[in-house]
Formats: C-alpha cells, sequence, structure tokens
C-alpha cells in the first residue's frame, strides 16, 4: 500500500509541478501526518522536493531549477561576504585549499590575499578573480565551461585529484534540510562536492541562514561529514 502511494505521489507532483500537504492528503484520502512521512521518506530518497509545505517531483539531468552565477551572487549578499570574510581566518600560507562554484566562495577569492596558496577550483568566475594573485597557484578542474552557471564539468575529475592533497575544501550548497542532509540543484556540483569532502582532510561549509531547512534536488551528503561551518544563523536553526 505504501509503495503503490508513493509512486502515486511522485506521479501527481510530476504532472501537477507543485502541491502542498493539505492538497496531496484529500486527493490521496489520508491524514496529513500520513502525506508529510510520505514525504520525508521520498526526499531521502531523492524522488521530490520539499519547500515552504508544498512538495514538487525532481526532473532528472536538467539545470533548470539551478539559479544562473549572477542571480545567485545578488542574494543575500552582504550576508554572504561577511561570512567569506570569516572564513578568510581558516586559510595559512602554504595550504592546499579547494573552492567550489558558489558566489560564496567568489566573494572569498575576491578577499583573499596574495599569499603562497594552491588553490584547486572548478568555478570560472574564481579562476579568473585569482588569475590576478602571483603568488597563487591555481588549479582549475578544467572541462567543459557551463557559462551561464559559472563552473566546468569535467569527467575526468576523479584521476585529477589523485595527484593533490587538500588541506581544507571550502564550499556552499543549496539547502540543509531538517534531517541535516546538503542538497544541491545539479549533479554535477553535487558529485564535485561530495568527492571533495571525501578527499579532503578539512572541510569548511559556508551558509547563510535562509538556507537551513531546504532542501534541492540532488543529495551531496550528510552535514556530519563536514568538519567546519560558518553562518550567520542562529544555533537553533543549525539541524
Amino acid at each position: 500500500m505504501k509503495v503503490a502511494r508513493h509512486q502515486h505521489i511522485v506521479t501527481l507532483l510530476a504532472q501537477s509541478h507543485s502541491l502542498t500537504t493539505d492538497e496531496l492528503a484529500a486527493i490521496l484520502g489520508v491524514s496529513k501526518e500520513t502525506v508529510r512521512r510520505d514525504l520525508s521518506e521520498l526526499q531521502q530518497q531523492g524522488h521530490i522536493q520539499r519547500s515552504h509545505g508544498r512538495a514538487r517531483a525532481i526532473r532528472r539531468n536538467h539545470q533548470d531549477n539551478e539559479a544562473p552565477f549572477h542571480a545567485r551572487l545578488k542574494s543575500h549578499y552582504a550576508h554572504k561576504s561577511d561570512i567569506a570574510r570569516h572564513a578568510l581566518a581558516w586559510i595559512d600560507e602554504g595550504m592546499t585549499i579547494a573552492l567550489d562554484a558558489s558566489s560564496t566562495c567568489w566573494l572569498l577569492a575576491r578577499q583573499l590575499p596574495d599569499i603562497p596558496l594552491t588553490v584547486f577550483t572548478n568555478s570560472h568566475p574564481v579562476c579568473m578573480e585569482l588569475g590576478k594573485r602571483e603568488k597563487i597557484r591555481l588549479i582549475s578542474s578544467g572541462g567543459e565551461l557551463q557559462r551561464q552557471y559559472g563552473y566546468y564539468v569535467n569527467p575526468a575529475l576523479i584521476s585529477q585529484l589523485k595527484t593533490l592533497e587538500i588541506d581544507l575544501f571550502i564550499f556552499s550548497c543549496e539547502g540543509v534540510d531538517r534531517s541535516g542532509v546538503m542538497w544541491d540543484p545539479n549533479g554535477h556540483n553535487a558529485r564535485f562536492k561530495s568527492l571533495l569532502l571525501k578527499r579532503s582532510s578539512q572541510s569548511l561549509l559556508l551558509m547563510d541562514k535562509s538556507k537551513f531547512n531546504r532542501s534541492s534536488e540532488v543529495r551531496i551528503g550528510p552535514l556530519s561529514d563536514v568538519t567546519h561551518l560558518i553562518s550567520d544563523a542562529e544555533p537553533e536553526q543549525v539541524p
């Protein structure tokens, strides 16, 4: 019964784009509590996305739900810039760090002093910014450039990382849900972050408070995999 209901929910969401918990309960003829449990399980399985009392099906292999880089940069700009400034304290001369393609990491790159460092990134804007620094050794992930989103996609990433020992991976994500799971809107970025989390000695997640209790298209991994967190969120907001 539950399996059939789950399949029905995914079908309904695919047909309707999004539905509220109340609407699903009425259509299925079950309680809202049952629907909430179903949605929670489907979200953990990566079939749906939940946000603000609504749910929608995840569209596979599309970037439709990923905001362009310039749009992400404008969102919560002041908070992100402040969070990036605090992250500078974690970076010392001689380190090898990795930066993701988030707008917060670009703001960090802008504030990064010209000191002896090795920086590995899949971000085109970060490459453009750090290319101006003479003392920083810059390594791009390379691959195909997704111009609208500001990052490179490289199928050979795993082989490339075998030659690097990364001291600190600094990144952001689309959201962390109530269960403490990190999410991103795009599979390429999610895989990049998941891989770097495993390959780095330490990790630093940069997140403004708007991203807590949110999910997205693709699961990155549990928040417990992250070594440190910098955020403007109150402690009770963090799962």
